[in-house]
C-alpha cells in the first residue's frame, strides 16, 4: 500500500522525533514505541531549551502552556507551542514546533508534527498528524473498534493487518479534518485531502482529495 508508507505520508524533517521512524515502513508501526522514545530523547535536550516540569516531562522554554493545563509524562512539547487552558495530554506525546493544543483537548500516545493544530474539543489517541495538519472543533480519532477485534488498514483494493487493538488515525502533510467529523480505527488520510465537516471516516483517502460526506460517501480529486 504504497500511499500509506513513511516515505509518502511525511516530511521527516518537521519533527523532533524522525530517528523514531527509521527503519520503519507504516507510520503506526512506531506507535508502541513512542514511550521508550521519550524517555530516551528526553534527557539529551538542550537544558538552556527545555526545561524538565515534572517526571519524565520536558516542555521548551519558548512553549506557553496555560496553568491550567494537565501534563502527564513521558512528554516532549516543543518549541513556540501553545497548549491552552483545560488541556489534557495523558502520556506518550510529542509535540512539534508552533504547535496549538486547544481547550479540551486530549492527547495520548501521539506524535504531531511542527505546526499542528488540535485546537478545540479535540480527542487524538494512538494517532500520528503530520506537518501542518489541522482538526476541526469537536473532531476526533476513535481509537478501539466496537468489536475491540484488530485493526486493518483498508483501500479499495488492498489490505494490511496491523496487529493492532488501539489505532486511531495517521494524516499525513497538509490534512484539513473538517468540525466534528469521527476518524475511525484504522483511518489514513494522504496528505493534502480535505475532509467535509461531520464526516464519518475510514479506510484510506488518497492524497489531494477531497472526502465528502452527505448522503452518500464521496471522494473526490482536487483540482
Amino acid at each position: 500500500m504504497q500511499a500509506c508508507k513513511i516515505s509518502q505520508m511525511y516530511d521527516l524533517k518537521e519533527t523532533i522525533a524522525s530517528e523514531i521512524f527509521t527503519g520503519k515502513e507504516y507510520p503506526w508501526e512506531v506507535l508502541d514505541d513512542i514511550e521508550d522514545f521519550i524517555l530516551k530523547l528526553g534527557p539529551t535536550l538542550d537544558p538552556d531549551r527545555y526545561e524538565k516540569r515534572g517526571e519524565n516531562i520536558w516542555v521548551a522554554r519558548s512553549a506557553l502552556v496555560h496553568s491550567s493545563a494537565n501534563i502527564i509524562g513521558p512528554c516532549i512539547i516543543d518549541e513556540k507551542t501553545e497548549v491552552r487552558p483545560c488541556a489534557f495530554i495523558r502520556g506518550k506525546a510529542i509535540v512539534g514546533k508552533n504547535c496549538v493544543v486547544g481547550n479540551s483537548t486530549e492527547l495520548k500516545n501521539v506524535i504531531l508534527f511542527n505546526v499542528v493544530q488540535v485546537p478545540h474539543y479535540n480527542y487524538v489517541g494512538d494517532s500520528i498528524l503530520g506537518f501542518h495538519s489541522h482538526m476541526g472543533a469537536g473532531s476526533i480519532t476513535s481509537n478501539v473498534k466496537s468489536d475491540k477485534s484488530l485493526v486493518v488498514v483498508r483501500d479499495k483494493e488492498e489490505t494490511i493487518e496491523t496487529g493492532r487493538k488501539k489505532f486511531g488515525a495517521m494524516l499525513g502533510n497538509y490534512v484539513e479534518v473538517g468540525c466534528n467529523s469521527v476518524l475511525n480505527p484504522g483511518t489514513v488520510i494522504c496528505p493534502h485531502s480535505n475532509i467535509y465537516p461531520l464526516s464519518s471516516v475510514r479506510g484510506v483517502v488518497p492524497a489531494r482529495s477531497i472526502f465528502k460526506s452527505g448522503k452518500g460517501t464521496e471522494i473526490v480529486a482536487k483540482r
